[in-house]
């Protein structure tokens, strides 16, 4: 029989000690332990050499691409003295010692590792969402719900990104504006537009993409900053949960048939075709969840104006209040603590909730928790 893995040194002392006692020959123990008669002169050997029946290691003993180790005692020596990373570290070490064969940046960087001169980087946690998003609309501007319906190429080869937006209660179409990019320059000059006319919203409904969403704390964008700013909670569906703005969606698919099929010959003509699709979707189409009534007929412009200077953000007298500096940082007890690159300049308000455990606000909106002992913001 062969080997058994799980004591294969016993078996190899039993085929030695027989072969000792004389009763056997090698051919006959290669039969009787189901192995070959190399194998039994190979145990035979090694037991005479070094008399030892364990497995060698098969790794090799030596390695011509193996950095010297004179390289590695300068690599780990410069780094020491000057914190430099590993392409700075190859560069230097080439001037300064041309003859040398120096090893490529990777092994640079895996032999600081080895010796404990490379610190791991955190990892980034992404932001966790709140959930399944509470819509609860009893008038017109109670909610606002807007996307990006998918980009498609005008005639010309140029891209158009339709920005919409719509109401909640009464499924009046605010707006479809036909975008260059989803850059947030852009989309804050049009909603400004929407703003100016319409008024504002409680609420405004979005997905989780640019510009709405971002992966820094709250999942904050610059976007969703300004419209707090404005007196505007934002609220966004689950990952991957279109079905959660669904008759938003629902607008999408038929403006895709009404106004984009075929394409305009270019951004301006397609612009033409939207604000004609508008005109007959709010005031003539027929709406069946509105019992047969026009979307036009049921809304009426918000009764809140759209101010053209910001208003400063008001907390009350018991939570601390800290400017979130240049740095993305709020200084809280002599550190600084990483806050969020797109509160640069707001003030947020701190609450402590638990035994150094602070709730972080911007406005009414809850965005996080501060840990003092870890100094850190998580989710």
């Amino acid at each position: 029989m062969p080997w058994k893995e799980c004591d294969a040194v016993s078996e190899r002392t039993q085929l030695v000690g027989e072969y000792l006692s004389g009763m056997w020959k090698v051919g006959e123990l290669s039969g009787r332990f189901g192995v070959t008669r190399t194998t039994v002169h190979k145990w035979l050997r090694r037991w005479r050499e070094e008399q030892s029946l364990v497995e060698r290691s098969r790794a090799p003993q030596t390695c011509r691409h193996r950095t010297a180790p004179e390289v590695e005692r300068l690599i780990v020596e410069l780094r020491r003295k000057r914190g430099w990373g590993a392409v700075t570290l190859r560069q230097r070490l080439a001037k300064i010692h041309p003859e040398l064969r120096l090893p490529a940046t990777s092994t640079i960087s895996e032999i600081l590792d080895r010796h404990g001169l490379i610190k791991p980087r955190p990892k980034r946690s992404r932001p966790r969402h709140p959930g399944k998003p509470y819509v609860r609309a009893t008038e017109p501007n109670d909610v606002w719900c807007t996307d990006f319906k998918g980009q498609f190429k005008t005639r010309d080869g140029r891209y158009c990104f339709p920005l919409t937006l719509s109401d909640w209660k009464s499924r009046y179409l605010l707006g479809c504006r036909g975008l260059k990019t989803t850059e947030h320059v852009g989309v804050k000059r049009v909603f400004t537009e929407w703003f100016r006319e319409y008024g504002l919203p409680l609420q405004i409904l979005s997905d989780n993409g640019v510009p709405f969403a971002s992966q820094g704390i709250g999942g904050l964008s610059r976007l969703a900053v300004w419209w707090i700013r404005l007196g505007i909670h934002p609220i966004r569906i689950e990952p991957g949960k279109p079905s959660q703005n669904g008759r938003h969606e629902r607008m999408h698919k038929t403006l895709k048939y009404d106004a984009t099929k075929p394409p305009a010959q270019n951004l301006a003509a397609q612009q033409r075709k939207f604000e004609r699709f508008l005109e007959i979707y709010n005031d003539e189409r027929p709406h069946r969840a509105l019992d047969g009534q026009t979307p036009a007929s049921q809304y009426s412009r918000s009764p809140r104006p759209f101010p053209e200077r910001l208003p400063p953000l008001e907390y009350p007298a018991h939570l601390e209040v800290r400017k979130v500096c240049g740095n993305s940082c709020i200084k809280w007890h002599k550190r600084f603590v990483h806050v969020s690159r797109v509160l640069i300049g707001e003030r947020i308000g701190l609450e402590e909730i638990d035994d150094g455990i602070w709730s972080v606000c911007l406005g009414p909106v809850l965005l996080a928790k501060l840990d003092e002992r870890a100094e850190r913001i998580f989710d």
